[in-house]
């Protein structure tokens, strides 16, 4: 039996008095969508910040593909098939969406290879942004500077240079964050193309595209989880509804 590709236990810390992180165990298995929501404070971003090697927990242990990698920098994480989206967008503004798209294909690669010249004049570079591009339907943009893209566009870039990277999993930290109606309906169109390609974290407050998307589902609260299961098992919990929705039972989710 194969590990999972992403398998944390008893992940735990604190700010101070403040507990982010208590004790937390989270099981993402290869080809799954699993989303993790709360209410705010719920320390959401802190587990994405630790999982991404961005900030050191002072307990448990993460592993990725049965290798654990809890006191690795974020960029060894990187090279062994982790890559991760921002909430608020980050792109090269001034450089072109296959710019972009091969500066990632390059931070990628483990060798020096290409670092004396721009990435976007290496080919060995350029074919897998380009396919990057495709794959998440913006090639047609490809030689749009980033900061000429609409919002939704930006964070399909984002998703692409992600991807440039060949991970085994993806950290998407509000991948629909800031969109209107019909950008949120083409992200989560693109997340569901992608189902099965690779493993996928989801920090998502869309309610929406949480249950539409995610093959499991976590509940944190006060940085505990309160619950873990199927959509439809998470729907359910009379401890979700009252943690994260309040004692309203006519609330619908």
């Amino acid at each position: 039996m194969t590990d999972p590709t992403l398998q944390v236990e008893g992940l735990s810390k604190r700010f101070g008095a403040v507990i982010a992180s208590e004790a937390i165990d989270l099981t993402v298995h290869a080809g799954e969508i699993h989303a993790v929501i709360g209410p705010n404070g719920a320390g959401k971003t802190t587990l994405i910040g630790q999982l991404a090697g961005e900030v050191p927990p002072d307990a448990g242990r993460i592993l990725l593909e049965g290798r654990e990698i809890t006191g690795l920098p974020a960029q060894r994480r990187a090279h062994l098939g982790l890559a991760r989206s921002y909430q608020i967008t980050s792109l090269f503004p001034r450089f072109t969406a296959l710019e972009n798209a091969a500066l990632a294909v390059q931070a990628g690669e483990r060798g020096a290879r290409g670092l004396w010249r721009p990435a976007w004049q290496d080919m060995a570079l350029v074919r897998p942004a380009w396919e990057a591009l495709e794959r998440v339907h913006l090639s047609h943009r490809a030689d749009a500077p980033a900061r000429t893209l609409a919002h939704g566009e930006q964070r399909q870039l984002e998703i692409a240079m992600a991807l440039a990277t060949r991970p085994r999993l993806l950290l998407l930290d509000e991948p629909t964050a800031g969109m209107g109606h019909e950008e949120s309906s083409q992200m989560i169109e693109l997340l569901e193309r992608l189902r099965g390609e690779l493993a996928m974290l989801l920090i998502e407050h869309d309610m929406d595209a949480v249950f539409r998307l995610a093959d499991r589902i976590t509940v944190l609260v006060y940085g505990r989880v309160v619950a873990s299961g199927t959509p439809a098992e998470v729907r359910g919990d009379p401890e979700v509804r009252r943690a994260y929705l309040g004692e309203d039972e006519n609330v619908v989710l």
